[in-house]
């Protein structure tokens, strides 16, 4: 398994995690990272300058380079952890040939914008990459507890599970538990949607709603998302699993939860502009938020919280209000 090598692409706080992870049982890794100041500094000092900045990299096992196309040649197994809004500007250069043969798995918990895409559906039809051949990470994990070594999980998905068994066991280590699943569309979409549901669990904390109204919303928003899922997806599958309620749960309750911070400031009536400006880091749930509403405008499913939160950010309705209204539909 030491000698698989891994590409993993991005430089933000989850990949910089993912690195970590992976340089347990990994020995060779290829990171990219978009700024060449930022690679030329990791390979000086061992750590992203960026973000989590305690992780020391193992130099030995990881070459930090920005050149994207020699970072996938060189790889077997590629994990994109780049936000979805810069996807396609960071791949503009890259052809299907260049991906052919390997397999591809998504940290990226957003949708491709331009597209109205899941990240392995653009790998599929912008650059026929097999679906055998995709596959999707997700939690529950934060990036920072990883960095922290505190124990975490991680789901790896894919129609092909021996392909999601052979990352996960890659990935398993001492404070990583890794599970497989063989659900693509459904672990891919609720990862996308739990950030929805993040900003709308943050707004509300901003505005002063306590615990007992938060515990009523996540409820309901584990329902909105089996609703959604099922209409994409309609499979066997139990949405209590980690991978779908316990991701949720993670990122609407935990302080790390980069959605739920972004929320809280719209809430304590930041403008969108101004919170953006305030984050060092990418809030996916912005961007998701008009996808998946575009999105249900043909699927037509009952999502009265992802609703909420587009008029919020979109279409500029006092969030005091608009969660009022809300409030009134939950039970």
């Amino acid at each position: 398994m030491a000698n698989k090598k891994l590409s993993v692409i991005g430089g933000g706080s989850w990949a910089t995690a993912i690195v970590k992870i992976l340089s347990n049982n990994v020995d060779n890794i290829q990171w990219w990272v978009r700024s060449e100041e930022t690679a030329v500094f990791v390979r000086k000092y061992k750590h992203n300058p960026n973000y989590l900045s305690d992780v020391e990299i193992n130099l030995e096992k990881v070459t930090v380079s920005s050149d994207l196309k020699s970072c996938i040649r060189q790889a077997d197994i590629i994990i994109l952890a780049i936000p979805s809004a810069f996807l396609s500007g960071a791949f503009r250069e890259i052809s299907a040939k260049d991906l052919e043969g390997r397999l591809i798995f998504s940290a990226i918990k957003g949708i491709v914008p331009e597209d109205l895409l899941i990240i392995g559906d653009y790998l599929n039809q912008s650059f026929k990459v097999p679906v055998e051949k995709i596959g999707v990470i997700t939690g529950p994990c934060h990036a920072e507890e990883v960095a922290m070594e505190r124990l975490s999980y991680l789901t790896i998905a894919s129609v092909n599970t021996d392909n999601a068994s052979e990352l996960a066991s890659l990935m398993n280590c001492r404070y990583i538990k890794t599970s497989v699943s063989d659900d693509i569309y459904g672990t891919e979409y609720s990862a996308v949607l739990k950030n929805v549901i993040s900003i709308a669990s943050g707004i509300c904390h901003g505005l002063g709603y306590g615990d007992n109204f938060q515990a009523v919303l996540i409820s309901n928003a584990i329902q909105e998302i089996k609703r959604f899922v099922d209409a994409v997806h309609p499979i066997s599958r139990d949405i209590n699993d980690s991978a779908y309620l316990g991701d949720l749960l993670v990122t609407a309750y935990s302080s790390f939860s980069r959605n739920r911070m972004f929320g809280t400031m719209i809430g304590k009536g930041y403008s969108v502009k101004v919170a953006q400006l305030e984050m060092n880091m990418i809030a996916e749930g912005y961007y998701a938020t008009k996808c998946i509403y575009e999105i249900n405008r043909k699927l037509k499913v009952k999502m009265p919280i992802t609703d909420a939160v587009y008029h919020v950010l979109y279409e500029k309705i006092s969030p005091r209000i608009e969660m009022k209204l809300l409030s009134d539909q939950l039970s």
